[in-house]
């Protein structure tokens, strides 16, 4: 499994506006200096952010974008989902197999089970993955890269 770019791009551009917070929006120039990539690329990447209502776009002469939720409302998964698509990670595709179903327990020698086993295990790993990128906001990130930057201040 390996996340497109469009991802990172989405995960550091929210940082970015989290960031930027306090002050105003953001221009799609800033943020595409700031990332290092097109401006065209990113606001495609933009534009499915604020049609998901992760961020808003202010019109204008000075306008760009800004967070749509507090950053601590914005959990990776979240960002994830909008870019990457919400469809299951695992798909059992040897469904018709003898080995399927006899880790399906559709076995006549075993009736009460009916969850393939490799779908069990593989079912359960997404779960965990979505849980821990759940537990993790942009404003998780702005905190910890906080507590870095006070701890590198503070050794010298």
């Amino acid at each position: 499994m390996q996340f497109s770019k469009s991802t990172d791009y989405a995960l550091h551009a929210l940082i970015h506006l989290g960031h930027s917070e306090r002050c105003n929006n953001v221009g799609i120039k800033e943020l595409s200096s700031t990332l290092g990539v097109s401006e065209s690329y990113l606001s495609k990447i933009m534009s499915k952010l604020r049609q998901d209502g992760i961020v808003r776009a202010v019109p204008g002469v000075n306008g760009g974008y800004e967070l749509a939720r507090t950053a601590d409302q914005i959990t990776f998964l979240d960002v994830i989902q909008v870019i990457e698509g919400r469809q299951q990670l695992f798909q059992c595709s040897n469904s018709s197999s003898r080995q399927h179903r006899l880790l399906a327990g559709r076995n006549p020698q075993c009736p009460e089970k009916n969850e393939c086993l490799v779908e069990k295990v593989m079912n359960g790993a997404e779960q965990h993955l979505y849980q821990y990128l759940r537990e993790h906001t942009i404003q998780s990130v702005l905190d910890e890269a906080f507590k870095r930057c006070s701890h590198e201040a503070n050794k010298k």
